[in-house]
């Protein structure tokens, strides 16, 4: 690693597993100190603790201003300044499969008022409170070196329609524009701020566990093949190379980039989409 973000102070929601750990492990290694946040506590704890001593864990549900308002105070208060803030906590709204219950409906047509709110209170709620106590915490303490970097993880999603998930779709559409819009009142307050956001594909998380089975089986292997056949490069991304793309918009090498998407989908949307399957 070559210390890019030395001395840096970050924050990262959804941090307890999947590509929320791996960003967090990716600050760490680059020089910078990581507040791992979620709502998971256990887990988050131990993020954290794999990372070392330059992360710390603090619970925050997204959804939540009091939340909010007391993480990033004693992120200030022990550290003076926050650095870099990134938007990853996200639900799906069929997270009840994990646990083995049927998943609510989540097309057009059936979903009900409450799951969509469900989704879209975390994924774009969260988000919108996470730029808002970013952008207040960056104007009153100055950032480091080139300026402060908000990161926002939207998805493939929120670049194209998902008729049996309309409220993910949604919030991450909802997520790519709001980006745009942080970044501009940014650069229009003469603030040193930037805000960019990343919209991953299929990435091999904890989250696919259910769906595709047992690691190291035959079947497994065959669901794998499945799920990415429609994509160009014929395989999940990691979370490693979303880390990746989080440290270069977290750095400074990033200072002239702002309002941005950067699509890490295998060359997925480099051609012309399906049609829906009837």
């Amino acid at each position: 690693m070559s210390d890019r973000l030395h001395s840096k102070v970050a924050l990262v929601t959804g941090a307890a597993r999947g590509i929320g750990a791996g960003i967090a492990g990716a600050f760490v290694r680059e020089g910078a100190r990581v507040v791992v946040t979620d709502v998971r506590e256990a887990l988050g704890r131990a993020t954290a603790e794999r990372c070392g001593a330059q992360a710390e864990f603090e619970r925050l549900d997204v959804r939540e201003e009091r939340d909010w308002e007391r993480v990033v105070a004693s992120t200030l208060e022990r550290h003076g300044r926050l650095d870099i803030v990134v938007n990853n906590a996200g639900v799906t709204g069929f997270e009840s499969v994990e646990q083995g219950i049927a998943p609510p409906a989540h097309d057009p047509e059936r979903a009900t008022l409450a799951d969509w709110h469900a989704v879209l209170a975390t994924n774009l709620d969260g988000v919108f409170l996470g730029c808002r106590y970013a952008i207040r915490a960056m104007r009153a303490h100055p950032p480091l070196g080139a300026g402060g970097s908000i990161v926002n993880i939207s998805s493939r999603s929120g670049l194209v329609g998902i008729p049996a998930a309309a409220a993910y779709a949604a919030s991450k559409a909802a997520v790519r524009n709001h980006t745009k819009s942080v970044a501009l009142y940014c650069a229009e307050q003469g603030l040193p701020i930037r805000c960019n956001s990343v919209h991953p594909a299929a990435v091999m998380t904890p989250m696919w566990d259910f769906m595709l089975g047992p690691a190291g089986t035959a079947e497994r292997a065959v669901r794998e093949a499945e799920v990415v056949s429609d994509t160009p490069l014929r395989r999940f991304g990691t979370v490693d190379e979303i880390a990746a793309v989080a440290v270069y918009l977290a750095s400074d090498e990033s200072a002239y980039t702002t309002g941005a998407e950067l699509v890490l989908d295998g060359g997925l949307l480099a051609g012309s989409a399906a049609a829906p399957k009837r």
